[in-house]
């Protein structure tokens, strides 16, 4: 299945975190993930997980023990909603 990637602002600006921040490890370890899940975005590396009690279809993966990258799965589209933080953390 071919998927079609969308981002949010939100996920633009934690990449821009993550890119001052020095870790490039970390921004590596995101467009593995990113690239993995125009694959199949329900299974892979960093222990994907579906988030419960949301109204559209949301999957994590673990990052690192601080940051999870966060996106929505609806039909035939990904949105990345965030790679900053733990979920809904500020």
């Amino acid at each position: 299945m071919s998927f079609s990637v969308n981002y949010t602002e939100k996920f633009v600006e934690d990449l821009k975190k993550h890119k001052k921040s020095g870790q490039k490890q970390l921004l590596s370890k995101v467009e593995r993930f990113v690239t993995e899940c125009l694959e199949n975005p329900r299974i892979g590396t960093g222990k994907p997980e579906q988030l419960k009690h949301r109204k559209v279809e949301t999957w994590s993966r673990e990052i690192n023990k601080q940051h999870r990258l966060v996106y929505e799965i609806e039909s035939d589209d990904i949105l990345f909603l965030s790679a900053w933080g733990h979920y809904d953390d500020k």
